[in-house]
């Protein structure tokens, strides 16, 4: 049975693409020697996703302790909101938390009422009033 690592770096400050530039050959490198027997750089619009491929849960969790890992996870663009990182495939389908539908246009929402503004408009005297008195 095949055990996959999903590793899922979201954009911040800096874009995910610099991070990759900066520690994906370290990454890569060290799922090697710890028995990595394939893996994948998916890039996206709103960040990358590594997922590696290891013949054991062993030695996927063996690779997640190292501290070259766990140094390049520390390292990302946004270390709060920016970082997945689970067993399986993933590559940002969600699968763990479903997308709730939005709802359509003809849901029963109406349009807000604007409030009328009443426009008083003087209108002018064909003559100014002096000449009009003198007549």
């Amino acid at each position: 049975m095949d055990h996959w690592l999903t590793i899922e770096v979201f954009d911040g400050e800096l874009s995910a693409s610099r991070w990759r530039l900066a520690y994906g050959d370290a990454l890569t490198e060290a799922a090697l020697t710890n028995g990595a027997e394939q893996w994948k750089w998916h890039e996206h619009r709103w960040g990358v996703v590594l997922e590696i491929e290891f013949g054991s849960a062993e030695r996927r969790d063996g690779f997640r302790r190292l501290p070259v890992v766990t140094a390049a996870l520390d390292a990302v663009p946004d270390p709060v909101r920016g970082l997945l990182v689970y067993p399986g495939r993933g590559g940002g389908a969600g699968s763990r938390m479903p997308r709730t539908p939005r709802p359509l246009p003809m849901a029963g929402a109406g349009a807000v009422p604007v409030p009328v503004e009443e426009v008083k408009m003087g209108l002018a005297e064909p003559r100014p009033p002096m000449f009009s008195e003198v007549g």
